[in-house]
């Protein structure tokens, strides 16, 4: 089964928090860790790992915090993950041609192929910008729960 770890999870909820503020604003760890919920030393930790990885750049003092290195829409969620857990792949026999000897009779490996393009294709079409679009469109229906049923039906 594939499953993010709590700390990729943590790193796009930190990724998207600093993608909801103005471009170049300054935010301080412990604000992003309670506006979502993460802990805070975990956070910073994550965060020294998404700075080596060229996704945020720390400011230290008094005044300090944390900003994107670049736009939102430049950093997709398959980057966010990687940066984390390194190459998704669905299955061992994923991870290059010929790491199984079964890959050329084995018509399930074809299948996991399929399934893998197709939900690294949706990670990567995925951006940031988008994500932040997103959860402002869902704080607004938040004060609404039947709207909010609605549109989780239709």
């Amino acid at each position: 089964m594939f499953r993010l770890s709590r700390g990729a999870e943590y790193a796009i909820r930190g990724l998207l928090y600093l993608a909801m503020q103005p471009e170049g604003k300054i935010s301080f760890i412990e604000e992003i860790s309670i506006a979502q919920e993460v802990p805070k030393a975990y956070l910073a930790k994550i965060f020294q790992t998404l700075g080596k990885k060229g996704f945020v750049k720390s400011y230290r003092g008094p005044d300090g915090g944390f900003v994107l290195t670049k736009p939102a829409s430049e950093i997709s969620l398959l980057d966010a993950i990687e940066a984390l857990e390194g190459p998704i792949h669905f299955n061992d026999c994923l991870i290059h041609e010929g790491y199984c000897h079964r890959d050329e009779m084995c018509p399930i490996h074809d299948v996991w192929m399929t399934a893998q393009k197709q939900f690294l294709s949706v990670l990567t079409g995925t951006n940031f910008t988008i994500l932040a679009e997103a959860a402002r469109v869902k704080a607004a229906k938040k004060t609404d729960r039947l709207k909010e049923a609605k549109c989780k039906q239709n």
